[in-house]
C-alpha cells in the first residue's frame, strides 16, 4: 500500500492550496477546499476499516454516503498545507447512515475538518445532481470580488451581466452566471442550505463581505472559474468610479454567446 501523502489527489490539493495563499486569497486560516475522490482512487492508499476517528454530523449527507472526500482543517493556515499535508488535511468518509463521516487519515495533530464542511457537502450534493462529473468545492476570499460585494447590487442578474460586462471571456467561463447572497453568519446550516440553493444554477456563489464558493469537475476548473470572476471584478473596481466611455454590450455579448454555442442565462441580459 503505497503513502497517502504521496496520492495525485493529495499532491494536487497540496499545489491548489499554495497557489490560493500566494494570489493572496486565503490569510491566515481563511479558507476551505473539500474534494471528492473516487473509491478506486482511494484504495491503493489506504485501509477503509481502519477508523482513526468518527464525527457526527447535524444533517442528512446520505446522497454522498461512502463517499471519500479530502477536507481542509478548521484553523489550519493554507501556507502549511504543501509541507505538512497530513496535519492540515483529513482523508473523511461519509457514513453509510449519512449522519457522520469517519477519518481514515489526516489531521494528525488531533485536528478536525473545516467548520464549513457540511456547506460543502450541501453543495456537492447539489452540484452532482447538475452534474455527475462533479468534485470540488472551494470557499476562498478574493479581493476585488469581496470589495464588489460593498458597492454593487447583489442580485444574480446585476452582478452576473457587471461581470460578463468586464472581460470578453467572462460569458464564456461562466455563462450559468454566478449566484449571490447577502451577508450571512457563517459555519452553519443556514447558509449553507441557502448556498446550495443557488447551486442549483450556478457553479459558484459569492458571499457578500465574505468570499467565495466555487465548484468543477477538477481543481483547474474550480480555481480558474474563481480566477475569472476575481479578474472581472479587479477590473470593475478599478474603473467603477471613472466616466465609461465604452463596453460590452447586450447584443455583442449574445454575438459572443453565439460564436462560442454558449448555452448562457439569456433572461440576465436584456
Amino acid at each position: 500500500m503505497y503513502a497517502v501523502k504521496d496520492a495525485r489527489f493529495i499532491q494536487e490539493i497540496q499545489k491548489l492550496a499554495a497557489n490560493m495563499y500566494r494570489m493572496g486569497w486565503d490569510e491566515r486560516n481563511g479558507g476551505n477546499i473539500s474534494y471528492l475522490v473516487p473509491e478506486e482512487e482511494v484504495r491503493y492508499y489506504i485501509d477503509s476499516s481502519a477508523v482513526r476517528r468518527h464525527f457526527s454530523m447535524d444533517f442528512d449527507a446520505s446522497p454522498v454516503a461512502g463517499k471519500y472526500f479530502v477536507v481542509t482543517g478548521t484553523t489550519k493556515y493554507f501556507k502549511n498545507i504543501e509541507e505538512y499535508p497530513e496535519v492540515n488535511l483529513g482523508l473523511l468518509r461519509i457514513s453509510d447512515d449519512g449522519k457522520g463521516y469517519d477519518l481514515l487519515w489526516g489531521y494528525e495533530d488531533g485536528g478536525r475538518p473545516t467548520s464549513e464542511f457540511p456547506s460543502h457537502l450541501m453543495s456537492h450534493i447539489a452540484r452532482l445532481k447538475i452534474d455527475p462529473k462533479h468534485r470540488i468545492v472551494m470557499h476562498t476570499h478574493p479581493i476585488n470580488t469581496i470589495a464588489m460585494t460593498f458597492v454593487h447590487e447583489l442580485s444574480d442578474r446585476a452582478f452576473t451581466r457587471t461581470l460578463w460586462q468586464m472581460i470578453t471571456e467572462c460569458i464564456v467561463v461562466f455563462p450559468e452566471g454566478v449566484g449571490v447572497l447577502p451577508w450571512m453568519v457563517c459555519g452553519n446550516t443556514e447558509i449553507g442550505e441557502a448556498t446550495a440553493a443557488k447551486m442549483k444554477q450556478y457553479r459558484s456563489v459569492i458571499w457578500a463581505q465574505h468570499g467565495i464558493f466555487g465548484t468543477g469537475q477538477d481543481p483547474d476548473e474550480a480555481f480558474g472559474l474563481i480566477e475569472t470572476i476575481e479578474k472581472a471584478a479587479e477590473i470593475y473596481m478599478k474603473i467603477a468610479h471613472l466616466p465609461i466611455l465604452q463596453n460590452i454590450k447586450d447584443e455583442e455579448l449574445k454575438e459572443l454567446a453565439k460564436a462560442f454555442q454558449l448555452d448562457y442565462r439569456k433572461d440576465f441580459l436584456d
